[in-house]
């Protein structure tokens, strides 16, 4: 007999993203919107509906679950963080008629989805190679800024490091980027990575770098920002990208040396995958090995953007414990 689906869902503040997956194979992918659901079971039971199983005993329908929420997991009680469900994951697990349930945060999925990432979901950016069972680091910039580590385990599995790394102090290792953070701390008590490194961090950036050089910032979305320094039409667009990507490596060194990730260093998240040979091209390795005496030890390090489009699922298949 085939062993039956993982139930997967990746929730965050606006949508809930579902699917089934077998292994590495995600299926049946939709997304709903939170907004719709009066409960995280409402927009399950909603999603099996829509797949056709509904009805307990449906041939094919998953009996294990694993989801990925926006927010601190630290028991059975689970309370978003920008949505108002709340949950136990006992009472969703027994009203889907689910066996098990494993409830995650969402970028513990992203960073567990790493040991199933095949060679075409992922791009390596310099030189390097990994060494086998060794430890790995995982960025993620979107929304915030995502930061896990992978331990290896018996039998093959891996346990996902939980922090706020992403709140790490910035360091700057430039004059301009010193005038930047300096700027930034006018508005802000503590200028984390997570101000620079993240969707608002590229507004942020824009908005120093055009203040610095006595000009009125437009008002631009990081979307926006992203696709000007794209193009190459707006200078202060092109040099905050180029800041992004130099903090970004000086950030993933100082991870790769505090955790001696000789397993290889992963970055993850919605913006760097857009930024393609802008980023190959950037000053993101470089800044990476930039570590003075420690330069050997990180050269070897291979780094590597995440090109798959729902790795949260692969990580939570990893959590289900899926073969």
């Amino acid at each position: 007999m085939a062993a039956s689906p993982i139930l997967v869902a990746d929730i965050g503040a606006t949508n809930a993203r579902f699917g089934l997956i077998d292994g590495r194979m995600v299926r049946e992918a939709r997304v709903l919107r939170c907004a719709d659901y009066g409960s995280i079971e409402d927009a399950a039971t909603a999603y099996l509906a829509a797949v056709g199983l509904a009805a307990p005993g449906t041939p094919g329908r998953p009996r294990r679950g694993a989801f990925a929420v926006a927010g601190p997991v630290t028991g059975d009680h689970i309370a978003m963080t920008n949505l108002v469900w709340q949950f136990s994951v006992g009472r969703v697990r027994d009203a889907l008629g689910l066996e098990g349930l494993a409830v995650i945060n969402d970028f513990t999925a992203v960073a567990l989805s790493v040991p199933r990432l095949a060679e075409e979901d992922r791009r390596q950016v310099g030189d390097g190679a990994p060494q086998p069972g060794a430890v790995v680091a995982v960025l993620g910039p979107g929304s915030g800024l995502g930061v896990s580590g992978l331990v290896p385990g018996a039998n093959g599995r891996w346990t996902a490091l939980s922090g706020e790394g992403g709140h790490v102090t910035m360091a700057p290792i430039s004059d301009r980027e010193s005038a930047v953070l300096a700027q930034l701390r006018k508005g802000f008590d503590h200028v984390s990575a997570e101000r620079v490194l993240s969707g608002p961090g590229l507004v942020n950036l824009y908005n120093a770098l055009s203040i610095l050089d006595g000009r009125e910032p437009a008002a631009l979305t990081p979307a926006q920002i992203t696709d000007n320094a794209l193009a190459g039409t707006e200078p202060h667009c092109v040099e905050a990208v180029e800041m992004f990507c130099a903090m970004l490596g000086t950030v993933a060194g100082n991870l790769a040396l505090t955790l001696g990730a000789r397993g290889g260093v992963y970055i993850a998240g919605g913006i760097v995958p857009r930024l393609g040979t802008l980023f190959a091209h950037s000053r993101f390795r470089k800044r990476f090995a930039e570590k003075g005496r420690m330069r050997d030890f990180l050269a070897p390090i291979p780094t590597y953007v995440v090109t798959h489009e729902l790795p949260a699922f692969l990580g939570l298949a990893e959590a289900a414990g899926a073969e």
